[in-house]
């Protein structure tokens, strides 16, 4: 549903974008970075706030953009601080973000800072079957300003800065490459949220050729690759993406980023009972990431209502880690934190939806 008369967002727009607004009406590039500031700096809530701009350019400004924030439906937190937040669009979608704590294991590494795990779309088109993303089906792309809402959203919560960020909610963040390199420049500017580059990490399942186009991207960020099956075989029980970019051609592209980017790769595992579990796979695993020197983040499978997959015994955890580490992988397992308040993604979302009898656009 779009409303005809929904004013758009100031959170969608670059500097640059404000600079070319504000001459298109006699406006100096001065203007256009205050406000920028009122907007990511003091977080201003009404145009009428921003004290220093005319009060004709404020008139201006209000009658051209909104400043609405994305309401909080449901807001859950488990005992070990971790957050989940549930969204409404404009359009009365739903969308999840998740806020881990700091001193966690996450992506790889032990990480001192929040870290948000935002979304890109709304439903995920991809399909993986283990994933409460997909089982409503996709909707639509998130806009550049809900990308970024999220961020400002938890920011707001909690009084403190968001200093990681990983693209590893729902949807698929490449299918939606041109809002997301958008999202970033706002999210990584000194102008914006300044989260630097190296902290922001864009998770992908696979979708090669846009691997190739984000790593032409000018800025440091970090690549996650969703891999969960060393094998085409494994890899196409569980990863319809698989059929359309084995894993050839999707390492083949993680070749491609190597030779642009400095950060390692971080290849994301989902253990799940015996599908991927084996400790031959964990053999190819090795072999797969002693060839990109990447990282292996190895998760235990976090249930989901509605799927029959199961996550492996601690003891088979700690074995398939082991086969990684004794072949010279760094990997680690991350037992995750948010188990009790339904953090694997799309769960909150499902939830909520099938309580208000909300039906995804594709029908499912």
């Amino acid at each position: 549903m779009n409303d005809p008369v929904r004013l758009p967002s100031a959170f969608g727009m670059t500097l640059d974008d404000w600079i070319e607004w504000g001459q298109s009406r006699g406006q100096s590039q001065f203007r256009a970075k205050q406000i920028v500031q009122w907007l990511y700096e003091k977080r201003a809530k009404s145009w009428d706030d921003m004290s220093n701009l005319p009060q004709a350019l404020r008139d201006e400004l209000k009658a051209a953009f909104s400043l609405e924030r994305l309401p909080v439906v449901r807001l859950t937190g488990s005992k070990d601080t971790t957050r989940k937040f549930l969204f409404r669009l404009h359009d009365g979608r739903l969308v999840e973000t998740v806020k881990i704590p700091a001193n966690v294991h996450f992506d790889g590494g032990q990480s001192d800072r929040i870290t948000l795990c935002v979304s890109s779309q709304v439903g995920c088109a991809y399909d993986c079957k283990f994933c409460a993303s997909g089982l409503a089906g996709f909707t639509r792309n998130l806009e550049v300003e809900e990308i970024v809402g999220q961020v400002m959203a938890a920011e707001e919560d909690s009084g403190e800065s968001v200093r990681n960020l990983v693209f590893m909610g729902m949807g698929e963040p490449l299918a939606n490459l041109t809002r997301l390199t958008k999202a970033i420049a706002i999210l990584n500017a000194p102008w914006g949220l300044n989260i630097g580059a190296r902290h922001m990490t864009v998770s992908t399942s696979g979708l090669a050729p846009q691997i190739e186009k984000l790593a032409d991207l000018p800025v440091q960020i970090r690549l996650a690759i969703s891999l969960h099956g060393a094998s085409d075989e494994v890899r196409d029980q569980i990863m319809p993406v698989n059929k359309k970019y084995p894993l050839a051609r999707l390492f083949a592209a993680l070749e491609v980023w190597r030779t642009k980017k400095k950060q390692k790769i971080t290849l994301e595992y989902i253990l799940i009972e015996g599908v991927n579990d084996s400790l031959d796979q964990a053999a190819l695993l090795a072999k797969r990431a002693r060839a990109l020197e990447a990282k292996v983040n190895l998760i235990p499978y976090n249930t989901v209502e509605g799927l029959p997959w199961k996550r492996p015994s601690e003891r088979q955890q700690d074995a398939f880690l082991g086969a990684l580490t004794r072949a010279g992988v760094v990997a680690t397992l991350r037992r995750e934190k948010g188990h009790d308040i339904s953090a694997a993604c799309g769960q909150l979302r499902l939830q909520q939806e099938t309580a208000e009898g909300i039906v995804a656009a594709s029908g499912k």
